[in-house]
């Protein structure tokens, strides 16, 4: 358990590093993908930065989505904050990356929430 805490800090700062290394640029939103577990449903949602969506009992915010401006399809980062409205309780607050959706990820017995890309001014 540790070792594998351990290692997910690390791949987390890595990618923290690669952010910071690789210039990037502002999405003006975020595509997020949502899985009901119950139900198996599966809704790929648009969201615009600062915009809140209510996805069952939870409210997810997207606070910020960053992307490679030398690869604009390439990795994103978003920044969102997942709270259950019913229990009042924050359940996830910080970044998710694209390509690693597990780096990161809200852990909720019925639903998956993860970020798929950046929408950009030019999309």
């Amino acid at each position: 358990m540790i070792r594998a805490l351990a290692a997910a800090g690390l791949a987390l700062m890595a990618s923290s590093a690669f952010a910071q290394a690789v210039p990037t640029g502002d999405g003006v939103g975020a595509v997020l993908r949502t899985l009901d577990k119950v139900s198996g449903e599966v809704i790929d949602v648009e969201m615009e930065t600062g915009q809140t969506m209510a996805y069952g009992p939870l409210q997810v915010t997207l606070h910020e989505c960053r992307y490679p401006v030398a690869n604009r399809s390439g990795d994103a980062f978003g920044l969102i904050r997942i709270v259950d409205a019913r229990a009042v309780e924050e359940l996830f607050a910080g970044w998710m990356v694209a390509s690693s959706p597990a780096l990161n990820a809200l852990e909720h017995r019925r639903y998956d929430v993860w970020l798929l890309s950046c929408i950009t001014s030019s999309d």
